[in-house]
């Protein structure tokens, strides 16, 4: 799993990196025990410093999603997917709402015209996915 990065976003990258692969871990993308990329592995594939790449490392093992074996690398905690399961999906959706919140109100949309149109999207999003031959949108 190599995360992406956006260097216009004005995040920083190593918190990108962060985001990412509490995400995927949140996911079920990363699974507990799974390896990640080295270090250097991560600095190259991204083109970013080492440095950089091992402070995300640094930040994800000292919330405890992963950890740091010697000689053998990084890896997902077992105990660090499911703390963050839900809390990192509540997260990042609660971002992008507040986004689309702060869009509704500069387009001067109620409340109830944004719900009816929360709803309407979830519909049409459900007919997609169950038309999909695979049930995926």
């Amino acid at each position: 799993m190599i995360p992406h990065v956006n260097f216009k976003s004005g995040v920083p990258v190593y918190l990108q990196i962060v985001e990412q692969v509490k995400a995927a871990a949140a996911g079920g993308n990363l699974r507990p025990g799974d390896a990640l990329p080295s270090v250097r592995a991560l600095a190259e594939e991204l083109r970013i410093n080492r440095n950089t790449a091992a402070r995300a490392y640094a930040e994800l093992e000292s919330e405890g999603v992963i950890e740091t074996r010697q000689g053998s690398g990084c890896f997902l905690k077992a105990n660090g997917a499911s703390p963050l399961r839900h809390a990192v999906r509540s997260e990042r959706l609660a971002g992008e709402l507040d986004a689309v919140i702060v869009q509704a109100h500069h387009l001067r949309i109620t409340d109830s015209e944004l719900q009816s149109l929360l709803k309407e999207r979830l519909a049409t999003f459900r007919e997609r996915r169950d038309d999909a031959p695979d049930g995926q949108p």
